[in-house]
């Protein structure tokens, strides 16, 4: 048996009066979504415990049927990974954003989406003012990145900036958990601060600012840990062969240390203009030779982070029509490919930022019967079959186990 989950990164929502009550979910002509959901069974999925931050990393890791609590060690490592950065055990290691800060204000977690060939320009910049043989800055995509602190302290709590769109900067820096861990968390603070005294002169972002695009204001760095002990698909589910597709380092990093094969699609952005279809063919190809797929679209989340519903309608459309229908229609002409669709958390596009809700799930089986939920939406889900679930219950469902 073969299994493929497709995932929408935050695509779930909650109701709003811009959409008449309904969620960008509720909103969306999803006809293809809507047949996966009569042909399967449904419900709700805990994806993120209370103990633990709603992040991506941890709901991604939930979905892959991993027990986040006894092994999250937060997204640096996992980015780490992605990138080539190989860790020490002595290694700390943050997931570090470039951002756009404004009189103070944290305006946009993302520097305006700046391209990743301008990014790696400005971490190169700040690696040669800031970086020494204890801080490192790594290149990533975009405006997501890596900062290593050879033996910091990890019991520092940073905030994700994508959390506190519009807040006060200051209000947000990061603190120590313990007093053994003021040493870290001063370091980080002044790095913060360097790096925006250093980052306002960067001629890139005097073009940037004269052509009215977000500037790259400061670093941001957050998500500590140390490198974790993550067993693979095939120590924790005996699957032999198995792949992930994705444009966001952070979940290539999960696959890394998930010993699956990293599938890498020309085109994929991250973004709403993301190649939707060359994602969904190498997710196709990949089943003829795995039987776990794992295809990760970042879309919604982003949309939702952005706070425009409509962006995020869409890409919920794009992604039922370039990739759950053909995908569907392969699945059902193999007769032996499971398929499950959901996001990892909800990031409601009023809030912009991700919440801990559980999200709707449908799982397709051929040989398993399919209950009476017809639409694929967060308030069909919950009178699915499947009821609510929580930790590796998704996957041993999926798995048919």
């Amino acid at each position: 048996m073969k299994h493929i989950v497709i995932l929408g990164d935050g695509m779930a929502d909650l109701p709003s009066l811009e959409l008449n009550t309904l969620t960008p979910l509720q909103k969306a002509s999803t006809p293809n979504m809507d047949r996966l959901a009569t042909m399967g069974k449904s419900g709700l999925f805990h994806t993120v415990p209370e103990s633990l931050h709603p992040g991506s990393e941890v709901a991604n890791m939930a979905v892959m049927g991993y027990d986040v609590e006894a092994l999250y060690e937060g997204r640096g490592v996992l980015e780490a990974a992605s990138i080539g950065v190989t860790l020490s055990p002595e290694d700390l290691a943050f997931r570090c954003n470039l951002i756009t800060i404004e009189n103070g204000v944290i305006k946009n977690h993302s520097a305006g989406h700046i391209a990743t060939e301008e990014s790696s320009i400005l971490i190169d910049y700040l690696n040669e003012h800031l970086g020494n043989d204890r801080i490192t800055f790594h290149k990533g995509v975009s405006y997501r990145h890596l900062l290593v602190i050879k033996g910091g302290d990890k019991r520092v709590s940073c905030t994700p900036p994508h959390d506190v769109p519009d807040s006060k900067e200051d209000d947000h820096l990061p603190q120590a958990k313990d007093s053994s861990a003021s040493a870290t968390t001063k370091e980080i603070i002044d790095l913060i601060k360097r790096s925006q005294e250093l980052l306002s002169q960067h001629p890139i972002n005097k073009d940037r600012e004269k052509k009215g695009k977000a500037i790259a204001s400061s670093i941001w760095p957050w998500s500590p840990g140390n490198k974790p002990e993550m067993p693979t698909l095939k120590e924790a589910y005996k699957i032999e062969n198995s792949a992930v597709i994705s444009a966001v380092d952070l979940i290539h990093g999960i696959g890394i240390y998930a010993g699956m094969k990293v599938i890498k699609v020309p085109g994929a952005t991250g973004l709403w203009d993301t190649n939707y279809i060359g994602k969904r063919d190498a997710a196709i190809k990949a089943l003829e030779t795995c039987e776990y797929v794992y295809l990760h679209i970042e879309a919604p989340d982003e949309a939702g982070h952005e706070g425009d519903p409509y962006i995020k309608i869409k890409a919920i459309e794009d992604i039922d029509h370039h990739v759950v229908g053909p995908i569907v229609e392969y699945a059902l002409g193999q007769k032996d490919v499971a398929v499950a669709l959901l996001p990892d958390h909800p990031t409601p596009w009023e809030l912009k930022t991700h919440t801990r809700d559980a999200v709707p799930f449908t799982i397709y089986h051929p040989k398993n019967n399919a209950d009476s939920v017809t639409e694929y939406t967060e308030s069909d889900a919950a009178k699915g079959a499947y009821g609510e679930i929580y930790k590796e219950e998704f996957m041993n469902l999926l798995l048919n186990r």
